[in-house]
């Protein structure tokens, strides 16, 4: 008996004008005329986050169609990367080309979450471009890891509004991906990939072979 086939769903693929309309192509800075790169980019079923060359976040709530800008005070620095989560709040994490990582705890409108937009910043620990990002689902832990190769965990305490840096691991090549469940880090770097083991601090690597 031959099997059922499932049906096939057409799907259209269009450039989001709504959203690329809100973001400046050019700003002014002083007598200077400044072109506006976007960076970097996440999504889920909240929002639309996009980072830019200008070291602004621009943040689109798909619900409610509108846009919001987040930014770091001082220096003008280009965004390298974003990493939204949804869990109680809503939390968007993000990273600098000079090793500066924020996180934003946004404001929500349901009852019970928050109401006030907050801001933890990772103390001074990378010093180079940040790579990769990645949470956990509850959103008390962040793992950063930059273009040396370092990965800092941070603790959150979003009911304190405290955030708890350290350095957990140090690769001898680039962070491309970092992937966190169960107590376990992924690590992907230019030469290997590796499991994490957060509780024991031990480290198991995926396959032999460096990567060419």
């Amino acid at each position: 008996m031959a099997s059922v086939a499932s049906p096939v769903i057409f799907k259209e693929f269009c450039p989001l004008y709504y959203l690329l309309n809100a973001i400046p192509t050019k700003i002014q800075k002083g007598f200077r005329s400044i072109v506006v790169y976007l960076t970097a980019l996440d999504t889920n079923g909240d929002y639309i986050a996009v980072g830019s060359s200008i070291g602004m976040l621009y943040l689109y709530c798909r619900h409610l169609n509108q846009m919001k800008k987040y930014n770091f005070e001082g220096k003008c620095e280009s965004i390298t990367f974003v990493k939204l989560l949804s869990c109680f709040d809503d939390l968007v994490a993000v990273g600098t080309a000079s090793g500066r990582v924020a996180v934003f705890q946004l404001v929500s409108s349901l009852p019970g979450r928050n109401k006030q937009l907050r801001r933890f910043d990772v103390a001074g620990i990378h010093k180079s471009s940040i790579t990769a990002l990645a949470w956990s689902p509850n959103g008390m832990k962040l793992f950063s890891g930059d273009d040396r190769g370092k990965i800092v965990y941070s603790a959150l305490d979003l009911d304190h509004g405290v955030c708890n840096s350290s350095l957990v691991l140090e690769e001898p090549s680039s962070i491309v991906q970092l992937d966190y469940n169960q107590k376990v880090l992924l690590v992907s770097t230019l030469q290997r990939t590796i499991l994490f083991y957060t509780e024991e601090k031990s480290v198991k690597q995926v396959g032999t072979q460096p990567r060419k």
